[in-house]
């Protein structure tokens, strides 16, 4: 998919004649080159079929994990009941320069996947690995550069920038108002009918003028 979309922006800045539109073309073909770029080499057809066939029982995705870092590591924890005694070939790492796709094969008669794509920083393939611990699966990954990084991947970045966006903002008012659609966006039926009340009760005051208009 990301190939066909390749392909149509360069077809269209083969036709576009304005800088700004060729300007947004290339940065949008870069975007995706990189993201191909990215992605887990594709296997052999022998080797897919071969793990096709090697995996019993039905496939759950991990969710679930916990990570931590050093100057030269980026360390995730991932709690799977018995890995341990599981044979070493069937827990397998797949690393790329910005993602890693786990697969643990045949674990109590399923098989375990987690796939993180866009790591927020550049890691090294060469000195990344994965190591099974009791309960355990550690994927170690090697940093290319020792420094901190601040999330796991760069969806959780920009959310996180987005979030901060929402909250950091001159005008008080305006700042309350994006936590109030927040917590009404995700709260349950009471808190939706709290929120609707003290909105209700804020606009008579505001219209009787016992508050000024701009709280």
């Amino acid at each position: 998919q990301l190939q066909k979309d390749l392909e149509e922006i360069k077809e269209l800045l083969t036709k576009a004649t304005r800088k700004r539109v060729r300007d947004v073309l290339m940065m949008e073909k870069q975007k995706i080159e990189l993201e191909i770029k990215n992605q887990p080499p594709p296997k052999p057809k022998d080797v897919a079929e071969e793990e096709k066939s090697s995996l019993g029982g039905y496939t759950v995705k991990i969710n679930n994990y916990g990570w931590d870092q050093s100057d030269k590591f980026i360390k995730i924890y991932i709690s799977l009941n018995g890995v341990q005694k599981l044979p070493a070939e069937n827990v397998q790492v797949n690393f790329t320069e910005r993602s890693f796709h786990l697969l643990v094969k045949n674990l109590n008669g399923k098989n375990y996947t987690m796939t993180f794509n866009n790591l927020l920083k550049p890691i090294s393939v060469e000195g990344s690995s994965r190591k099974i611990k009791t309960d355990v699966v550690l994927v170690m990954c090697k940093k290319k550069r020792e420094e901190k990084w601040d999330c796991l991947t760069q969806v959780e970045k920009e959310s996180k920038e987005k979030e901060k966006a929402a909250y950091d903002t001159s005008d008080p008012s305006e700042g309350l108002m994006n936590i109030l659609k927040k917590m009404y966006a995700e709260g349950d039926d009471e808190m939706k009918r709290t929120i609707n009340k003290a909105w209700v009760e804020s606009r008579e005051k505001q219209s009787k003028g016992d508050i000024p208009m701009d709280i």
